[in-house]
């Protein structure tokens, strides 16, 4: 027996929950070929796997890594955790299908957290061009949902109402075209603009073009935490009318609200999974949090006259500002900022930041959101939202996968992007045992691998592609914090993609061998 790559002597936790069983796995150019006992076997390349574990590359199932990817395509917080492929295009705001003006508005309104690299050639407006974009260009592979907010935009623009019966034929024509393109389903963001004004009408028009395709509906939905049961509920009905299985993205709140209705929804026949990261704190935009909706009608100019209005401002902070937010303002720390002048506040709690800057807190919102044209991004907590219990309760659900929430643009990003599939295995693996090693490999790969029909990832089997991570159990840790978020994890010694090592002894190789994942 002759191979291109010989990973001899590790542990293997091949992605069907089996635990960890000594076996050699041999690689020809991008497939596993063989996996046993291979003694006597030669290959160009020899690793050695001694005292490590062989697994299938981790597919992140929520990631903001759509532009950043191809800005940075090695892309080493992925690599350095043993992710190897990207399920991008969430939350319903992203950048294909994108017209120019399209293209400029989500460019600007997601640059928070999808970030606006100037490096990249813009050059593209349909999802096959975009898809094209990946192919051996990136150290990973990417699997694309389609932006509800794209969709909506191309045909409606941002306006607030319902769409007419032709809108939904044409917005159903778009969705068509890019699940043909090769997307894996379409997403949704309810508190993003435009997604914030679609209906269940809509989404369940938009979930018929998937449903026969075996596409997933992604959805951020319309409300977490205590508010999940409505964003659930609409999910469902969705579901009921489209016949879409769904999806629901970084999932956190109080276990006992969110987990029963889970179990309610499966019970009814209805396939719904969910993704989370194991973090107290989420991280999102500056206006998504601190605004009222009727503020940012219209998109970012609107928003920003409003803003620039004393008698509005005045408003906000007698019926705003002083009252219950989203996120309570002192919890919020600012992590990007777009406007150089005010890139002295990232990293800082944006009520010490106002008061540095010598204004009220509601103003200093104002201020930012302005000089930045929306673009700030933020991490922060809602009081009570979810406690240590729930997440570990949350992430053990047989429903659950694994997904980051990475977001790779500003100084102080949240940690999640760095590590939370080291957490995953780190903390909550071996130290809490929260999962043994072969349940951790099943939520981290092979059930979002089965979920988006990625059907060759995701198990360390014979005839699947050579997307594997090589790791060390003792020592896999993540050691990213809220206050150095951009801290590498430890642990994973190689990662292939595809067949190739783009991640050699610790290191980055150099290699690009991702592609786009296309349906079917």
């Amino acid at each position: 027996m002759r191979f291109d790559v010989l990973i001899k002597g590790g542990q293997v936790v091949d992605g069907t929950g089996a635990p960890p069983f000594r076996a050699d796995v041999g690689l020809l150019d991008t497939t596993i070929a063989d996996v046993g006992r291979l003694d006597g076997a030669e290959a160009a390349r020899v690793v050695d796997a001694d005292g490590l574990y062989v697994t299938p590359g981790f597919i992140d199932t929520h990631v903001h890594g759509d532009l950043m990817l191809l800005a940075d395509p090695v892309h080493r917080p992925a690599l350095k955790q043993g992710v190897t492929t990207y399920v991008i295009g969430q939350d319903g705001v992203a950048f294909a299908p994108a017209s120019a003006r399209t293209m400029d508005y989500m460019r600007r309104y997601t640059h928070g957290f999808s970030g606006n690299p100037d490096s990249i050639e813009y050059d593209w407006s349909t999802v096959a061009e975009y898809l094209s974009r990946f192919d051996r260009t990136t150290a990973l592979n990417v699997a694309f949902l389609i932006p509800n907010g794209n969709v909506r935009m191309e045909v409606m623009g941002l306006e607030t109402r319902p769409a007419t019966d032709d809108e939904l034929a044409a917005m159903r024509r778009i969705v068509r075209e890019g699940m043909e393109a090769g997307a894996v389903g379409i997403s949704s963001g309810m508190d993003y603009i435009p997604s914030l004004y679609a209906d269940i009408r809509e989404m369940a028009a938009l979930c018929e073009e998937i449903a026969p395709l075996d596409g997933v509906y992604v959805s951020h939905i319309r409300g977490y935490g205590p508010k999940a049961p409505q964003g659930v509920a609409e999910m469902a009905e969705v579901a009921r009318r489209s016949g879409a299985a769904i999806h629901v993205s970084h999932y956190n709140g109080p276990a006992d609200i969110l987990l029963p209705l889970v179990d309610r929804t499966r019970a009814e026949g209805i396939d719904l999974t969910f993704d989370s990261y194991p973090y107290l704190v989420g991280s999102t935009i500056l206006g998504m949090v601190s605004l009222p909706s009727w503020v940012q009608e219209g998109g970012i100019e609107p928003t920003v006259s409003r803003l620039s209005d004393p008698a509005i401002r005045a408003k906000l902070h007698a019926e705003w500002f002083s009252g219950a937010i989203p996120y309570p303002l002192d919890s919020i720390t600012l992590t990007m900022i777009a406007h150089p002048d005010d890139r002295w506040a990232e990293g800082k709690n944006l009520v010490e930041a106002a008061r540095q800057a010598g204004v009220s807190p509601g103003d200093f919102v104002c201020d930012l959101l302005v000089r930045s044209g929306m673009a700030v991004g933020i991490f922060g907590a809602r009081a009570g939202d979810r406690t240590e219990a729930d997440i570990r309760a949350i992430l053990r659900h047989p429903a659950h996968m694994a997904g980051s929430d990475g977001i790779f643009c500003g100084s102080h990003p949240h940690p999640r992007g760095w590590g939370a599939f080291a957490r995953y295995l780190g903390y909550h693996t071996r130290e809490l045992g929260d999962y043994d090693w072969g349940s951790a490999i099943v939520h981290l790969a092979s059930h979002a691998a089965r979920r988006y029909r990625l059907t060759d990832r995701g198990l360390v089997r014979p005839g699947f592609a050579a997307d594997l991570a090589i790791f060390d159990p003792a020592t896999i840790a993540d050691r990213s914090t809220y206050a150095s978020g951009r801290t590498e994890a430890e642990g994973v010694r190689h990662v292939f993609v595809n067949g190739t090592l783009a991640l050699c002894d610790g290191e980055p190789t150099g290699a690009t061998p991702g592609r786009a994942l296309r349906r079917g």
